[in-house]
């Protein structure tokens, strides 16, 4: 059965003095800071977050889900899974800014200590994660796999 998930936000000024806030129906975020300032330069200095870093947060959670899934198929019990994402934001080549790539780094364990079998396994919830079937069509994505 589909889920619907929400999450609120507000902005006040224009694009690049504007500050806004994010919150999420869950809670977990309640006005959280957004800016411009924090989107084009990512540093977390403002205290700030921005679209992309919870792009970054939402792919990240996704692939380790799947990766997890395809794990236990390959045989690996309760794998230790960390993966970063790293969302790049920035000139579009058609023009404007957008969103660029979405690079995954993984480290878990490898199904029968085989790297190569890892990083096949990786691949398939790459390609196969909501999050990166959303992106695909727009966004390159990569994966690096490495056993920990």
């Amino acid at each position: 059965m589909p889920t619907t998930h929400e999450s609120t936000a507000t902005w006040r000024g224009d694009l690049s003095a504007g500050k806004g806030t994010i919150s999420t129906k869950s809670g977990l975020l309640k006005q959280a800071g957004i800016s411009w300032k924090e989107r084009t330069e990512g540093t977390g200095a403002e205290g700030a977050t921005s679209p992309e870093e919870l792009l970054a947060a939402a792919h990240a959670s996704c692939f380790a889900m799947a990766f997890s899934a395809r794990l236990a198929k390959a045989g690996v019990a309760d794998p230790n899974i960390t993966v970063t994402a790293k969302v790049t934001f920035g000139p579009s080549p058609a023009g404007g800014n957008g969103v660029l790539s979405s690079a995954l780094t993984v480290r878990a364990q490898a199904p029968d200590g085989d790297a190569a079998k890892l990083t096949a396994v990786a691949e398939d919830a790459k390609d196969n994660c909501p999050i990166s079937k959303a992106l695909n069509t727009n966004v390159a994505l990569t994966v690096e796999a490495t056993p920990s």
